[in-house]
C-alpha cells in the first residue's frame, strides 16, 4: 500500500477511451469483512466497452457487485456480471448500487492509505487507479 495526500482528478491508464473519476474506498475494521470501492467510469470512445473484471493485492476475491432493493423495501447483493458503458457514457460504482467489493481482504485497508484497482475489460485493455480509503463514515469522495 502507499499513502496518499489527495485525489486525483482523472485517471487515463491503459486505454485511451476509459476515464475514472473519484475513486474511493471506507477504512475496514479488519480483514474478516470484504472491503468495498467505488468510482465512475466514462466510456470517452466511439464502441461500447464490457467491463469484465478486477483486480488488486489488497482482495483474493474482487468482484462487480449491485445492491437491489425489492418492493418490500428488503435490500439483497450479488455479483453483477459483465458491465457495457455505451460510448459517450458512464457508468457510477456508488453506494446502494453498483460497487467494488473487495472479498478475502489481505490486509486492513487503513484510512489515509492507498491501494492499487485494475479494472479489466473484454478487450484484453486494463485500466489501474489508485483508489484513497477514507475514513469509516465517508459518504463520498470528498469524506
Amino acid at each position: 500500500m502507499s499513502f496518499s495526500l489527495g485525489l486525483p482528478a482523472t485517471t487515463f491508464a491503459g486505454s485511451e477511451d476509459i476515464a475514472i473519476e473519484d475513486a474511493w474506498a471506507r477504512a475496514s475494521i479488519g480483514v474478516n469483512r470484504p472491503g468495498v470501492a467505488y468510482m465512475t467510469l466514462h466510456n470517452t470512445g466511439t464502441d461500447p466497452v464490457t467491463l469484465v473484471g478486477l483486480e488488486t493485492p489488497l482482495a483474493m476475491m474482487p468482484q462487480i457487485h449491485e445492491t437491489r432493493t425489492d418492493a418490500n423495501g428488503m435490500s439483497s447483493m450479488a455479483p453483477a456480471g459483465d458491465i457495457v458503458i455505451a460510448p459517450g457514457e458512464s457508468v457510477s460504482l456508488e453506494p446502494g448500487g453498483l460497487h467494488a467489493m473487495l472479498m478475502r481482504l489481505q490486509s486492513k485497508m487503513v484510512e489515509g492509505e492507498s491501494f492499487s484497482l485494475t479494472l479489466v475489460f473484454a478487450d484484453g485493455e486494463t485500466v489501474t487507479v489508485d483508489v484513497p480509503i477514507l475514513g469509516f463514515a465517508a459518504r463520498g469522495p470528498e469524506g
